[in-house]
């Protein structure tokens, strides 16, 4: 039996919806791109004052463009990511290729940016654990971003989203030493 969200899903496209349908029980919205026209603009906004928003993009640029976009408008929403090798398949990147289970995943690890704006993570912290600055940080920080549910990120935007989407110093921890076993 799927999940019932109480959250409206929103996605980029048709396909998405299918996805998002075969994984949980939930209405989605579709931008249909980064095009974003008024009137889905303003479906939008009342999905979020009445019932919350999850925004679920493609895990590529477009996908953060719209999620950035969507944001800075809607501070409130729900953030999910599917991590993007969890989201490829057949040369394509997006919701769509990812599997039930990853997106029921992603779901399960909805985080929200914090009103107040936390200084708590800085790149010393990212420098310690291995996540810049050496060959392998890229790797590590797309691997801490699926189990910490933030997506994957480079160092300053990895930084920004341990900071606003309030992940404790002991998440940080116990997630950096599940990367080390």
């Amino acid at each position: 039996m799927k999940n019932l969200l109480r959250e409206v899903i929103v996605v980029e496209g048709k396909m998405d919806t299918v996805a998002i349908k075969k994984a949980v029980d939930a209405e989605t919205i579709e931008t249909g791109g980064f095009t974003l026209a008024a009137r889905t603009i303003e479906k939008i906004k009342v999905a979020s004052e009445k019932r919350g928003i999850i925004i679920l993009t493609d895990p590529d640029g477009a996908g953060e463009r719209i999620r950035k976009f969507l944001t800075e408008r809607f501070p409130k929403a729900g953030q999910a990511f599917v991590p993007r090798v969890d989201a490829t398949a057949n040369n394509d990147v997006g919701i769509e290729q990812a599997t039930p289970e990853a997106i029921r995943l992603a779901l399960s690890k909805v985080r929200y940016h914090e009103c107040i704006r936390r200084t708590e993570f800085t790149s010393q912290d990212l420098l310690r654990h291995g996540l810049s600055g050496q060959l392998a940080a890229t790797k590590r920080r797309a691997q801490l971003g699926m189990l910490l549910g933030i997506g994957y990120a480079n160092a300053k935007q990895f930084t920004n989203r341990l900071n606003s989407y309030g992940v404790t110093r002991e998440e940080f921890l116990k997630a950096v030493q599940a990367l080390e076993e």
